[in-house]
């Protein structure tokens, strides 16, 4: 493509954060950055100038930050970064106390709330003094089993600021899949609500929440948010209390903010588990500020007054995500339950209505919307919007297309893409660049982005391994209950010495940005060649018969085969024409060695509780192999679609 879909005036460049920031570092380091570009690379060759100059431009307040910014930088895992601060999250995002908006919610069309800044930092000041009540300090963990409340938000911080660690999971995971993850943690106190809404339907989990207290003996105190229910009965909870109960006896004041270790375990968030018991990943309270800070501030332009929306949950890191734009004074927008009710427009009419400026979802939405044929551009007006976020899986080069030509014609587009690992991202947007469709712009300021073949060594032109060489201040802390670190070592260390290799499978443009080929350990190798299954999904998709696939590579005489699930609009059936119809069309879009060997039509794909497919469970399933934590899947039992089939025995 020789155009860009969108690019910046000079009035957004000039007004961006990113070029107040890069000016800053030029005036302060004396360095002469003349863009992102040579800025990305100074935040590489210079890490403790990049690192105190982000922390300086947000302003984060600690009451102690010390003289040393990063002991044993060279190492990774191991480096320390700004080993003698002491720092308090919660307080970095509660500073802002004015009546301007801190949060919006809809839940669906059944409830609709808001609070001001003085209002959430009064909320958690009263539900920090009633969890200290309860015992909670710093060591403590606390756990959430709720949709996306705001009482969630409150929660959170009145735990962070008193040094506890957070950690929740959604309403819609199954009593087995919450006990893998909260056993592990142990938390004292469990924040839950009594059920949720979707599809306008009410959802009671208290029978769920009954379990899962039961199977925690740690749990000392269990808080009930009303949702579905105004006064709901809780009497089959052991040792629970309704929220306003557990706040009334408490006057709102100032908030005795732990001051604890830059690296002190903020979050535990879990990997998917589709392939084992999850991981518990603990993430530092200093370094998820920073990490932050560059993403939203400077990769989103994130500014005070902004409203900013992420269509997520509590068992999406996204969730953490978005809360952290609390410090940087910008208004965060909650949405709980289904994106397409009470009506297939609800997020737009939302964007509309709250005059979002930031509107973040996944490449499955957008997708969703584009075969719906939605067209809020002519419906809606978002004057407000200047950047669309996107991520989850790969957003596929029309999913680029309907943006600009369906949502919205001038909007920074930005596909990123991270991690639960990392509790951030290694490729974003640039509102300082243009966006060329089907890539991801940059890789993310402090962020050794790499890509490597499979002897270690960079690639440029071709498609390899997503790496990163150097440390950051968001490598986890490392997984619960790991004390030698071999687990650790082995899921990101393993295969490169001292490089993140993240099992991503990515190219490097000649514009600088990122292009995914999907996840190198779920990578079809069939005759040897190496073929990402994104490129599959991109061609498949685009077949009208297609709803959505799940690709996978089968062990067969000696090697792998491609095949290809597909889920087929109602009314369709796969015959050999159609068949015939997508195979002619992955080889001449992609290439011979990508046309599936085995094409077989399916009634459903399983997928993670964040929404993403599961090829290796699918694999596991094809294979005869267990899946392990079925738990973890949003639907397991779409798993039996896949097992002993016939037309995979020949």
């Amino acid at each position: 493509m020789s155009e860009p879909l969108w690019r910046p005036d000079q009035d957004r460049i000039d007004s961006a954060n990113v070029t107040a920031f890069r000016h800053a570092v030029n005036e302060t380091w004396a360095t002469g950055l003349a863009d992102t570009a040579e800025l990305w690379a100074f935040s590489i060759a210079e890490p403790e100038k990049f690192w105190t100059s982000v922390r300086d431009f947000v302003g984060l307040i600690a009451p102690e930050w010390g003289q040393r910014v990063v002991v044993d930088g060279d190492k990774m895992p191991g480096a320390k970064w700004f080993p003698d601060a002491r720092i308090n999250f919660a307080e970095n995002l509660l500073r802002r106390r004015d009546d301007a908006e801190a949060l919006i919610f809809w839940g669906e069309d059944k409830v609709r709330r808001r609070m001001s800044f003085a209002e959430l930092h009064d909320d958690v000041s009263r539900f920090a003094q009633a969890l200290a009540a309860e015992g909670v300090g710093p060591g403590d963990r606390v756990g959430a089993y709720i949709a996306n409340l705001p009482e969630a938000v409150v929660a959170m911080l009145a735990a962070v600021s008193l040094g506890a660690t957070w950690s929740s999971c959604s309403p819609d995971f199954g009593v087995q899949g919450v006990l893998d993850r909260f056993g592990q943690i142990e938390p004292k106190v469990l924040i839950v609500c009594d059920g949720y809404f979707y599809n306008g339907k009410a959802c009671d989990i208290r029978p769920k929440i009954t379990e899962i207290v039961a199977g925690l003996p740690s749990v000392k105190r269990t808080v009930v948010v009303p949702y579905i229910e105004d006064a709901p009965d809780i009497g089959s909870v052991r040792d629970a209390v309704v929220w306003s109960d557990c706040l009334d006896p408490w006057t709102a004041g100032e908030i005795d903010f732990a001051a604890m270790p830059f690296d002190h375990p903020l979050y535990i968030l879990y990997s998917s588990g589709t392939t084992g018991k999850p991981k518990c990943i603990v993430h530092g309270a200093g370094g998820m500020l920073l990490k932050h800070a560059t993403e939203q501030v400077l990769h989103s332009d994130v500014k005070r007054g902004d409203r900013v929306f992420w269509f997520t949950t509590l068992g999406w890191m996204m969730w953490n995500w978005l809360v952290s734009n609390l410090a940087w004074g910008a208004t965060i927008v909650l949405y709980d339950g289904s994106p397409f009710h009470p009506s297939a427009n609800v997020i737009f009419d939302l964007a509309q209505d709250e005059a979002i400026s930031h509107f973040g979802t996944s490449a499955k939405f957008i997708d969703a919307c584009k075969k719906a044929e939605l067209a809020p551009i002519t419906s809606h007006a978002f004057p407000a919007m200047r950047m669309l976020g996107s991520t989850g899986s790969t957003l596929v080069p029309e999913a680029f297309d309907y943006v600009y030509e369906k949502i919205k014609t001038d909007v920074h587009l930005a596909s990123v893409a991270g991690g639960t690992d990392i509790a951030g991202c290694f490729c974003a947007g640039d509102p300082t660049l243009p966006v060329w469709r089907g890539e991801i712009q940059a890789p993310v300021l402090g962020m050794a982005v790499d890509t490597f073949d499979d002897n270690g060594q960079p690639l440029r032109g071709d498609k390899g391994e997503l790496v990163c060489t150097r440390s950051f201040p968001t490598v986890p802390l490392g997984f619960l209950d790991d004390d030698d670190g071999s687990r650790f070592h082995d899921a990101y260390f393993d295969t490169f010495a001292g490089v993140w290799t993240h099992g991503d499978y990515v190219e490097i443009t000649d514009h600088g940005g990122f292009i995914f080929h999907g996840r190198s350990d779920a990578t079809l190798n069939p005759g040897g060649v190496r073929i990402g299954t994104a490129e599959i999904y991109r061609q498949v998709e685009l077949l009208d018969e297609v709803t959505e696939a799940i690709v996978i590579g089968q062990n067969w005489d000696n090697d792998a085969r491609v095949v290809l699930f597909v889920i087929l609009k109602p009314g369709v059936t796969l015959d050999e024409a159609l068949s015939q119809r997508i195979r002619t069309h992955i080889r001449a879009n992609c290439s011979p060695r990508h046309v599936p060997a085995k094409i077989i039509q399916v009634a459903d794909i399983p997928r993670t509780k964040s929404g993403k497919i599961t090829e290796l469970a699918v694999r596991d399933v094809v294979h005869g192999r267990a899946v392990k934590n079925k738990e973890a899947l949003a639907n397991p039992e779409a798993l039996d679609l896949y097992r002993d089939l016939p037309q995979l025995a020949e």
